[in-house]
């Protein structure tokens, strides 16, 4: 590693290869060591992740990383992202800061953030987003509120201090997002399941669970979905097919087909619901790691001691023409009923828009509790 800048004995370098690239996946094992509530990220997944030669998000994306360094011990990281499919989508010119962690010292997040800032510029941007890692089809946003409790599956968690760092160097609120808890026996508005049963009756929509028989397939069906039914989103970008595969394979391996719908009508797509079983309850107990033990352990939680008692509502959307006809409220419904007679106690919806107020609203007649929040900051560079 070749050292970018200097300043106070906090030296930045960038990561050339594959050792460099272990040191800066490894940066929060030493950040949250005693932090009981953070999920390590399992380290040959962030390892897959942050390989361009096997992830196709990578095709139309310029990434760079860089670890900040202090007398010898490393005590941050960031990461730069040019994501031209966001840009030709949105027609704009804007850079994400991705991957930010540091120990609680200003210094060393001024020097991270400054770097990330006159690498944008560099490469022609003129705004930049973040944390955005490195897409909004992945993490995003920075926790603000809710601390208390762990993150569930694929979504965030970060020191409170991580905000003040950010807001002193200049970032402001460029959008917040927020978490819903539903809990089984929540104050669920029985207006919802009226709704539901008259539109099944009146739209002709049928609705079905994944057919893992037929996985590939399925994926193939439902991208055209996905791009059709958030492409007025804020943030929102666009999967290729190869993209949406590749996320897909690493889903196949926890998905549970009964919690994913898919609504046709006359044998054709129109939307999805994809929830998914929440593994941040055994993966905070394994540390990052699959071996020597951590196999045995994730199997215990997830299979011997069933653990894994919550879900994640990820995604739920329809394309244009059947929008605002109701239609999310059988995907509700269905999630619902099908996780509490599975035995899922609770589930997070996550995350929505702030200003989704339709969203919003579903959730609060759910019975859903607002319990966390997260911001992304954006700056002109």
């Amino acid at each position: 590693m070749d050292t970018i800048t200097s300043k106070n004995n906090i030296d930045i370098l960038e990561v050339e290869n594959s050792s460099d690239l272990n040191t800066f996946i490894k940066i929060p094992f030493i950040i949250y060591r005693d932090e009981l509530n953070w999920v390590a990220p399992l380290i040959s997944e962030r390892q897959e992740f942050f390989n361009k030669k096997k992830n196709p998000f990578y095709r139309a994306a310029k990434t760079r990383l860089f670890l900040a360094r202090r007398e010898g011990k490393f005590v941050g990281r960031i990461a730069t992202c040019v994501n031209f499919n966001h840009n030709e989508f949105h027609e704009e010119k804007t850079g994400f800061f991705s991957f930010f962690d540091c120990i609680e010292d200003y210094e060393v997040a001024e020097l991270l953030f400054k770097i990330a800032l006159i690498t944008l510029k560099k490469e022609g941007m003129d705004k930049i987003l973040g944390p955005v890692n490195f897409s909004t089809n992945h993490e995003v946003g920075m926790l603000i509120e809710g601390y208390d409790s762990p993150p569930v599956i694929m979504m965030p968690y970060n020191k409170p201090y991580y905000n003040d760092f950010t807001e002193k160097f200049g970032f402001r609120k460029a959008k917040d997002l927020v978490a819903f808890k539903i809990a089984v026996g929540s104050n669920f508005d029985p207006r919802m399941r009226k709704l539901a049963d008259r539109l099944r009756e009146r739209a002709g929509i049928t609705v079905r669970t994944l057919n893992m028989k037929d996985y590939d397939g399925e994926i193939d069906r439902i991208v055209e979905v996905y791009n059709k039914a958030w492409a007025k989103n804020w943030g929102f970008v666009p999967m290729s097919l190869d993209e949406f595969r590749h996320a897909a394979i690493d889903m196949k391996q926890i998905v549970d087909p009964d919690i994913v719908f898919i609504a046709e009508v006359q044998g054709k797509p129109v939307g999805f619901s994809l929830s998914l079983p929440n593994i941040n309850q055994a993966l905070i107990k394994i540390k990052g790691r699959l071996f020597p033990t951590g196999l045995m352990k994730l199997l215990w939680h997830t299979k011997v001691k069933n653990k894994v008692d919550s879900i994640r509502i990820v995604t739920l959307g329809l394309i244009p023409e059947y929008q605002k006809r109701g239609i999310d409220n059988i995907f509700y419904i269905e999630t619902y009923d099908v996780g509490t007679k599975k035995g899922y106690k609770w589930g997070e919806m996550s995350w929505i828009l702030e200003d989704n107020f339709a969203m919003v609203r579903q959730a609060e007649l759910m019975g859903g509790t607002l319990y966390k929040k997260y911001r992304v900051y954006g700056m002109q560079v």
